[in-house]
């Protein structure tokens, strides 16, 4: 039995006396609620009663929490036209709040028959072995989530992969491992923030679907942006309930201090092309939630290079994405998102805009006003680079960043002046349009690419695993291995490679900005040269920890990195400095200087590797108003000792905080510091504010 329902609010709510479910399919002809029972057979089926402005709508009395459903959509089945409904595929409610079982390969999984590939002929293979359940969700409960509040000037992100991070980690019990509960074990928070780091950054949870090729190839999806439902957590990270134990996870890092941003991957979905699986959008609404080829609606527009888009251009898809972050802010307790390939949400028929509904409406949502936004600012498709053209209250991964730091340490000609944009903020990319330097996340290693240590220790990349022939990942890593491809007993090889990861980390910490360190960077995590693990769910792709032990000097160095810019607010403007302006402790001023303390000039830059910037506190306005505090980094990227002469008016009392070679600097005199080939020295006066 079933009645007419509510149509506005899609999904399945438990209410009380029964179950509403409702399901936007502006195409269908009718849609058929099938429920199941814990052996997976079917015990009831029931066309949809009511449809309004194309959401099908009924209410099944007596019907629980916990009750196992999926849909079957029928209406016409037209390829060609861009119209792919088909009633013997079990199609997965895309506002599922919990679902059940595995996906399982097979040619059910197709709409059409798969043996003849070059044409289009309906399967009408039944689909319901193949996929999960979907399972109605309690209603009712409020969760409430003691969120740690951080300034984003003052945040510190950390990225890491729930699954790689916990897997060898020999304090974490072998049940907890590769899941949401080794992810908030307390050693594992116990050693977040010793690091000092504010805000966990983890790789998608989202419901994945480990491509066909990859099964056959015995590999899994590891990475996990390859989603197929945005409100539940993948199955794998979870032991019994991974609903309640991600928020488990959830409250135990924020217990800790530490906030959590999730990255979202709302680009496109495991349906891949047009020859790809139905299971769920694609047998529903094809045209409302993917992105057709204008006159040939058959094909996907593959701004994204998984075979399919999400039609941000439409207000139910649109509505998908913006419902799915509230949920796992508000329900789940996320603090923030970082988005892939994020101009896809951008994108109409007339190229990215950061005007575009979508951005506009995430930007200014209620609900999400608290929740820190970060943008992958590029995609594959035409006039897919897009950094730092971003709304305002939008932060953005700064590539540009990675690739100067990397090429300046490395020693390439012509890199000081964009080195010192870069460590500045990236103003040129972000000020113009009124924002501030939060709006920069720098980085030099994530998990698309090398790792730090691998940048260090290989020019080429090694993926033959990933079964290629070594063609996936990026060509150009800004990548030097001084001297031997990959692991070397050569002690001076060895002492180079730790020393210029400290300068790179450093940089990174010392820079205005927002920074983001790779989980392992600290210790020196290698994937062995591979820069595309994405299908590496082994131990390529799962942190090596004995790093941690073999090398407890270079840890304890990145924690003092850290720990130097929480002390120094000089270190992490809230807003662009650009000579003597004001700040909430004074006037800041802004100084870059060559070698031998006078300002740089135009011929200065690009010429000799080596700079030195200098921040400084000033209690007022005035020309002669004296220095009450400074920070001075010294940076000599060249292949000879130098000797900085920094300026007498800076205080006495400036002093070493870090050296990336302490055995190989010292002070000549006042206001005169050798600093070694290839390192870095900051110096600060000790008042702190």
């Amino acid at each position: 039995m079933i009645e007419n329902g509510d149509y506005s609010r899609l999904g399945a709510t438990a209410l009380e006396g029964g179950v509403n479910f409702a399901l936007y399919a502006s195409q269908a002809d009718a849609v058929e609620l099938c429920l199941f029972d814990e052996a997976g057979e079917t015990t009831a089926r029931h066309f949809m009663p009511a449809q309004h402005n194309g959401v099908w709508n009924g209410f099944v009395p007596g019907c629980r929490p916990g009750q196992r459903y999926g849909y079957r959509v029928h209406g016409p089945w037209d390829p060609v036209q861009g119209l792919r409904h088909n009633p013997a595929k079990l199609l997965l409610d895309p506002y599922a709040r919990r679902l059940e079982g595995r996906f399982r390969w097979s040619h059910a999984l197709f709409d059409y028959d798969v043996s003849k590939p070059d044409e289009w002929i309906r399967s009408d293979a039944d689909s319901a072995a193949d996929v999960p359940f979907c399972v109605v969700e309690d209603a009712g409960t409020c969760f409430l989530f003691r969120r740690p509040v951080v300034p984003w000037s003052s945040a510190v992100v950390y990225e890491a992969n729930v699954r790689g991070y916990t897997m060898r980690h020999p304090d974490i019990p072998e049940e907890e491992r590769g899941r949401f509960r080794g992810m908030c074990n307390a050693k594992i928070l116990e050693y977040l923030k010793a690091l000092g780091i504010t805000s966990l950054e983890l790789m998608p949870v989202h419901t994945r679907v480990d491509e066909q090729f990859l099964v056959e190839k015995g590999l899994r999806n590891f990475w996990g942006y390859n989603s197929i439902q945005f409100f539940t957590p993948e199955g794998r990270l979870g032991a019994s309930d991974p609903v309640g134990e991600f928020r488990e996870m959830v409250n135990a890092i924020h217990d800790a201090g530490i906030d959590v941003i999730l990255d979202v991957a709302y680009n496109h979905t495991a349906e891949g092309n047009e020859r790809g699986p139905s299971l769920s959008f694609r047998g529903i609404d094809n045209q409302a939630y993917y992105r057709l080829a204008p006159g040939q609606p058959q094909h996907y527009i593959n701004d994204t290079g998984c075979g399919n888009t999400l039609n941000t251009e439409d207000i139910r898809a649109q509505n998908l994405v913006l419902d799915s972050l509230r949920y796992w802010h508000a329900e789940m307790g996320v603090d923030g998102f970082r988005f892939d390939l994020a101009t896809v949400l951008g994108r109409s028929r007339h190229g990215f805009s950061k005007s575009h509904a979508l951005l506009s409406r995430i930007s200014s949502d209620p609900t999400l006003e608290s929740a820190r936004l970060i943008a992958e600012p590029w995609d594959p498709g035409p006039g897919g680079y897009q950094l730092g053209r971003f709304p305002a209250g939008w932060s953005e991964w700064n590539d540009k960043f990675r690739d100067s730091v990397r090429r300046f340490w490395r020693g390439d000609d012509d890199q000081d002046s964009e080195f010192a944009r870069r460590i500045h903020g990236s103003a040129d990319l972000f000020e113009t349009s009124g924002r501030t330097p939060t709006a920069s996340v720098n980085l030099v290693s994530a998990h698309d690419g090398f790792t730090l240590m691998d940048t260090v220790s290989y020019e080429k990349r090694h993926n033959q695993a990933n079964g290629e022939k070594n063609r996936d990942g990026h060509r150009h890593n800004f990548s030097c291995n001084y001297g031997v491809e990959g692991p070397t007993d050569e002690p001076e090889i060895n002492d180079l490679r730790r020393r210029q990861r400290l300068n790179m980390l450093a940089t990174l910490l010392f820079s205005q900005g927002v920074p983001m360190l790779l989980g392992g960077d600290e210790f020196g995590n290698s994937q062995s040269g591979n820069n595309n693990a994405y299908a590496q769910d082994n131990e390529t792709g799962w942190l090596d920890w004995t790093g941690a032990d073999a090398d407890p000097g270079f840890l304890q160095s990145v924690k003092d990195l850290v720990h130097i810019r929480h002390r120094f607010p000089l270190l992490r403007q809230p807003r662009f400095i650009h000579g003597r302006m004001p700040t909430d402790t004074g006037w800041c001023d802004i100084a870059w200087l060559h070698p031998d303390g006078r300002p740089m000039l135009a011929r200065d830059w690009n010429s000799g590797r080596v700079l030195a910037l200098v921040y400084s506190n000033h209690p007022d306005q005035k020309d002669d108003s004296p220095i009450n505090h400074a920070v001075a980094v010294l940076f000599n990227a060249s292949k000879n000792d130098v000797e900085f002469e920094l300026p007498l008016d800076l205080p006495e009392d400036l002093d070493l905080q870090f050296s990336s070679d302490p055995a190989n600097h010292r002070r000549n005199g006042s206001g005169v510091w050798s600093v070694a080939s290839r390192s870095l020295v900051l110096l600060a006066s000790p008042v702190e504010f």
